[in-house]
């Protein structure tokens, strides 16, 4: 699996902010499918040691913190918006986003992660392919800002799905264009592509192919 991926048999990209807003639609309509009682998303998320409640909020805090790093476009590209973090735990994570869990319970929640969304989906789709900005993981341009946007949302609607107990199965040709733009060092020509993406961010074995401990994507823009 650790090698470069062969011609697959799915569409290789580009990478669209349309592809971005599919998978948030399809990951909203699955999560508003899930118990709303608040107690609920207080279980872990997956394999994660955060609750189902923190991972949408981290998840929030992902697409916000995309959007505004690819907006800067007058920032320098070596560093990130200067955002704030807190976490309200300790073991919790650390994120600039918290909702209003009084105010708005579980659809409060999933309206955040709706708006957050939008915005990356917005700017994204607005910004000229020459532009790049600042992830640790390479310097990217709107396409890579907008597949890690794609990865962030399945991959954790995927930890969602484990800790809220509902059925979570996003597009092939959808996991196939991420794992093309993101993981060139992963083929999945032994597995489906959305397998082989649970697989490339750590989430589960695969036959053959053990845990992957540490794992990362690459952002740089494809030549």
């Amino acid at each position: 699996m650790d090698h470069p991926s062969e011609a697959p048999p799915y569409p290789a990209g580009p990478v669209t902010s349309e592809d971005l807003r599919q998978a948030l639609h399809l990951a909203l309509t699955a999560l508003r499918s899930a118990p709303t009682d608040p107690s609920r998303w207080d279980s872990d998320a997956g394999s994660l040691t955060w609750t189902c409640w923190e991972t949408t909020e981290h998840l929030c805090d992902d697409l916000l913190g995309y959007a505004l790093q690819l907006g800067a476009v007058s920032k320098p590209e070596d560093s990130y918006v200067s955002l704030a973090g807190s976490s309200r735990r300790d073991g919790g994570p650390e994120e600039a986003v918290h909702a209003d869990r009084a105010a708005g319970g579980v659809p409060g929640l999933l309206w955040l992660l709706e708006g957050s969304g939008a915005l990356l989906v917005a700017i994204a789709g607005a910004t000229p392919p020459h532009i790049r900005a600042f992830h640790s993981m390479g310097v990217s341009d709107a396409e890579g800002f907008a597949a890690m946007g794609i990865v962030e949302t399945l991959v954790h609607t995927h930890d969602l799905a484990l800790g809220l107990e509902f059925d979570w199965s996003p597009p092939a040709d959808l996991c196939a264009r991420v794992l093309t733009r993101l993981f060139p060092d992963v083929s999945y020509d032994e597995a489906e592509p959305w397998p082989t993406l649970l697989w490339a961010t750590g989430r589960i074995s695969l036959p053959g192919h053990g845990h992957r401990e540490n794992w990362r994507w690459y952002g740089e823009p494809r030549a």
